[in-house]
């Protein structure tokens, strides 16, 4: 008994020192890679705008001002005006505050159903794994933007029903990549020693392999943010998402579209806004694959 507990000890020590070894070294390449800088500093740039819209939009974003309809650019209105007489860059650090936790609660979302999902299914095999396949490959038969139309149809045009149906949607392609990994890592030596010696499934499920899925779940999660941000900003610009008078980036596209000749820079303003935003993110997105390649783990 004490010559296991001591194997035990020096597998748990051996197993902790090179992941937080590794981690740390990860983290390192991350701080040192400029373009991560850069992504996180206009990130949490834009989290700073969506948390204090209230304070800095110098104009009621939502309030017609029918005395200046149209306007161009000036110095009373940076990005001039719309239709309505709102003024566009009060409107465009407005929609910070839902263009943003929309990208991000549809990927936490989709975190919280897939990867126990994937990890059940892969890890148990049997009757599960081929059931839960057989509905991914259902639901993955569907393109995506017209399940989306389709379930707006139904359901109505309310950003949070979009959001719960886009965050499952998208919980499918994490279940298929973690299933994928916890496939090849339940035979690794470690896992078969582990279960050798007593473990739980629960502790090789939750203490061994999911540590083990972070690097992949969290690059993958990075890339799906601003793929949201783009879906949900073409479905208002088709009039299937956020809908009027609201501040979303994509919604203020598609209000915009007529004046595209006349005042250009009432569409240029929130176009730009989507671009930085999702230019941002794939920096970190980029920056977090090569910080956490496992390649590079010596």
């Amino acid at each position: 008994m004490a010559l296991e507990t001591v194997y035990r000890l020096e597998e748990e020590t051996q197993e902790q020192l090179p992941s937080q070894s590794f981690w740390r070294m990860g983290l390192r390449r991350l701080m040192r890679n400029p373009l991560a800088v850069i992504g996180f500093s206009i990130l949490f740039l834009e989290i700073l705008v969506a948390i204090f819209a209230g304070y800095l939009t110098p104009y009621d974003p939502y309030k017609p001002n029918y005395a200046s309809v149209k306007q161009p650019s000036s110095a009373e209105h940076i990005f001039g005006t719309d239709h309505l007489g709102r003024d566009v860059f009060s409107r465009v650090l407005q929609g910070s505050r839902i263009s943003l936790p929309v990208g991000m609660g549809v990927v936490a979302i989709a975190l919280l159903i897939g990867v126990p999902w994937g990890a059940a299914v892969g890890y148990f095999g049997g009757l599960l794994d081929m059931f839960s396949m057989r509905l991914v490959d259902l639901i993955q038969a569907f393109p995506l933007v017209v399940l989306a139309i389709v379930v707006i149809i139904v359901w109505g045009t309310e950003m949070y029903k979009l959001v719960i149906v886009l965050g499952f949607v998208f919980s499918i392609q994490y279940t298929r990549l973690v299933r994928g990994v916890v496939l090849s890592l339940r035979e690794e030596e470690y896992i078969l020693a582990a279960r050798a010696m007593g473990a739980s499934q629960s502790r090789i499920v939750f203490q061994h392999l999911t540590p083990n899925l972070l690097n992949a779940v969290v690059v993958v999660a990075t890339f799906h943010i601003p793929e949201v941000i783009l879906l949900v900003a073409a479905l208002s610009y088709l009039g299937l998402g956020a809908q009027p008078p609201s501040a979303e980036w994509g919604a203020m596209l598609n209000g915009a579209k007529n004046l595209m000749r006349f005042v250009p820079e009432v569409t240029i303003a929130p176009g730009v806004a989507i671009m930085i935003t999702l230019l941002a993110v794939n920096f970190i997105g980029d920056a977090l694959r090569d910080a956490l390649d496992p390649t590079l783990r010596n």
